[in-house]
């Protein structure tokens, strides 16, 4: 910490920054091809930040591609020949550019851990360097048959307060993971992911707007936070991604009386198939979390964490 002057009182010194500016990005991966892939994500980390982005996502798998190799099994599969450690060769390079902006980078790709279990991970990164990892906790179908399991949360610290990583599976079908996050008092949350679109059926733009936008919008209304996500677009290997990377947040209610919250869209929609950066400013101090603070009237938080933990060391047994 530096020396405190005159002017900077220790409030001041410590205060958390709530006006944030984020980047997500619509990407197409080129299916197995790391090193473009990496040269391209470098090259929309550097455009994004000169336009004034803190923090920069990336898709779920946007280093290698997502598809799963049919033409290989066991370790032969791409995402495994490909996968690397974190700290490694490509978190480090995007480190440098991290470090010369000042800017935060997540990016999904492919991780081998120090024992050489490979993980569907989201690398980190820093100002200051290499933050670490997150692995999916929930790898989704196929995935499993190149990826274990990751267990542990990852949140990390910024200017802007405490920022959980979730990626894909984990957001959409187990709120688990960003109820914890709300609870343990992040205010923005980032969304890896790789959410799939038929091109052709009616059904493909249904699921997307179903099944990604709805149950994002419901995390920020159930926890009145900001939700950031990237998703692939285009071809991969043999599957369409659907883009609409998006940034969503708490919206300002239309009455002075207490009411049930609503969200707001600050940048994105399920019509952007397109590659590009997708950027908003937001300000985190609207990010209320309410049901984790004190009840005006029962002086306790409407969350029940000790009940639930009851139901859920009872569902482990």
């Amino acid at each position: 910490m530096k020396a405190l002057d005159s002017v900077t009182t220790m409030a001041e010194e410590n205060a958390v920054e709530d006006v944030v500016t984020i980047a997500t990005i619509n990407f197409n991966a080129t299916w197995g091809n790391k090193e473009e892939n990496l040269n391209r994500i470098k090259g929309y980390a550097k455009t994004a930040a000169k336009r004034g982005a803190d923090i920069i996502v990336f898709p779920e798998m946007a280093l290698t591609g997502y598809d799963i190799d049919t033409e290989h099994t066991g370790k032969g599969r791409m995402q495994i020949v490909q996968a690397e450690t974190i700290p490694g060769p490509s978190s480090n390079l995007l480190a440098k550019i991290a470090g010369e902006y000042g800017v935060y980078i997540i990016v999904g790709m492919p991780e081998k851990s120090d024992d050489g279990t490979i993980y569907n991970s989201a690398a980190v990164i820093g100002p200051s360097g290499v933050v670490g990892s997150y692995r999916k906790i929930q790898p989704f179908g196929d995935e499993n048959s190149w990826c274990e399991k990751g267990d542990s949360p990852l949140i990390i610290d910024t200017a802007w307060g405490m920022v959980g990583i979730g990626i894909c599976y984990d957001s959409y079908q187990f709120p688990e993971l960003l109820r914890y996050y709300a609870a343990k008092g992040c205010r923005l949350y980032i969304n890896c992911t790789a959410q799939y679109e038929d091109p052709l059926e009616n059904s493909g733009r249904v699921s997307l707007e179903q099944y990604y936008v709805s149950t994002l919008t419901a995390g920020v209304v159930a926890n009145e936070i900001y939700i950031a996500s990237a998703n692939l677009v285009g071809m991969d290997k043999v599957t369409f991604f659907g883009g609409s990377s998006m940034i969503i947040g708490p919206g300002i209610r239309a009455t002075t009386a207490a009411g049930d919250p609503v969200y707001q869209i600050f940048a994105g929609s399920t019509n952007d198939k397109q590659q590009g950066i997708v950027m908003a400013t937001v300000d985190l101090s609207k990010a209320a979390r309410s049901i984790y603070k004190n009840n005006a009237v029962t002086g306790k938080p409407d969350f029940r964490p000790e009940l639930y933990a009851k139901w859920y060391a009872e569902l482990a047994k």
